[in-house]
Parts: structure tokens; sequence; C-alpha cells
């Protein structure tokens, strides 16, 4: 593996499948949980890593919606969110409630996808381990992220909390160090959230592609070259 440039670039789509596949597995029992309350899945569940810890700012919360409407109206008429004077947004006894589920369906959820491997492969057993690197990835990464993975990391973790919530919620966290590096890449490029949606394959997206790539490898040059291949080969033999 020459550069952490090309390493961010490989291990991206690894860390959106395993991400992505236990949120996945997690949506049905968090949307009856929800539907329980009268909500629907939002703001606080997207961001659930990084609200539990702290108000998310207003410059953050814009940043993580930017390829939505942007809209907080549902949250703020249902009660998860309210927003302070200085535009910081909190949950409140409810978001907190719902977000802490998200946070415990998607990690409950992980564990069940993964214990499904047949014996001679890893499952279980190496995700510790995975969420051991994924943490150092985290901590180093503070001096490079945007304002989203700021607001996202360090994430909060229960006393308590399995391995799989741990690496869950910090993988949840972990993705946006790379979506800061893609946003500030497209702006940079003088492009517009539309503008970078719209955008065909080809030299002009390459090269955002590839800044992308320079602003998001320094969070992994903490780890060691064999590090990098342990968190990439074992990440990847995870069902996601």
């Amino acid at each position: 593996m020459e550069t952490t440039v090309s390493y961010a670039r490989l291990i991206r789509p690894v860390i959106d499948r395993v991400y992505v596949g236990a949120r996945w597995a997690a949506r049905a029992r968090m949307e009856a949980f929800y539907a329980e309350r009268g909500c629907a899945l939002g703001a606080e569940n997207s961001f659930f890593s990084g609200v539990l810890a702290r108000p998310m700012s207003a410059e953050a919360l814009t940043d993580g919606l930017v390829y939505t409407d942007g809209s907080m109206d549902a949250e703020l008429a249902r009660g998860i969110f309210v927003r302070a004077d200085d535009g910081a947004w909190h949950l409140t006894d409810l978001g907190r409630e719902l977000a802490l589920f998200a946070q415990r369906a998607t990690g409950e959820a992980a564990e069940e996808l993964w214990s499904r491997l047949p014996g001679v492969l890893p499952g279980l057993s190496i995700v510790p381990r995975l969420a051991e690197l994924v943490g150092r990835v985290l901590a180093h990464g503070q001096a490079t992220g945007g304002p989203v993975f700021r607001a996202m990391s360090p994430p909060y973790e229960p006393e308590g909390a399995s391995p799989a919530v741990l690496l869950t919620t910090r993988l949840g966290s972990l993705r946006h160090h790379r979506a800061d590096a893609h946003r500030a890449a497209w702006r940079a490029a003088g492009l517009t959230a539309d503008g970078i949606r719209a955008l065909p394959d080809g030299p002009e997206r390459a090269a955002i592609e590839a800044e992308t790539d320079r602003r998001d490898a320094p969070a992994y040059a903490v780890l060691t070259e064999a590090e990098r291949w342990e968190l990439l080969a074992n990440l990847g033999a995870l069902p996601g």
C-alpha cells in the first residue's frame, strides 16, 4: 500500500457497506420503536453518534443535510430537537430516547448479522480489534476533520457498550471525515450540492475525487501499513 491517499479510496466503500448494512438491518426495529412514539426517523437518527455527546452546531447541521432540503421542521414540531439562541441544536428528552435506541438497535442488528458467518470466518471475534483501530483513526482525524466530523467525534459511547455498538458508532462518525473532505473538494472546485450530484464521470469529477482522497487520507496515517491492511481486510470480511 504505497500511500494513505490510495488507502482512503480503497477503504471508503468497505466502511460504507458495513455501516449501511448494519443500519438497514436495524431499520425495521427502529421504525417500530419510533412509530410507538408518533415519530419518524430524522436527524437524531442519522447523527446519533454525535448528538448524543454534544449539541450540533448550525454549521455542522447545515453541512450534514446539504444533500437534502435541510428542513428540521418535523424534528422541531415533534419536540425531538430544540434550537438554542446561538443556533446550536440540542436533543430533548424524547430526542435522546430515540437516538439512544437508534444506537443500540444498530449495534444489536450488526451483532446478529456478523454472528451468522460460518465458523471458519472471523465474524464477531475481530470486532473488538476493529473498534480499537477505528477509534485510533477517529482520534487522529480530529486534526483534519471538517465541521460535521468535529460534531460527530469523539462519538457518544455508553458505559458497558458492546464491541458491535462501539464499532458501528465509530464507523458512523468516521464516515463524516470523508464526507467533509468531499464537500470541501467540490466547493473548492466552485460547485454546489446540486452541481456535484449532476456532474458526470470525467476529468472534473476524477479531480474532485482525488482531492477528496487527499483530504481524507491523513486520518489513517496513525496506523502502520500492516494495521491498515488489517483494518481493510477484516472489516471487509464482515457481512454488510
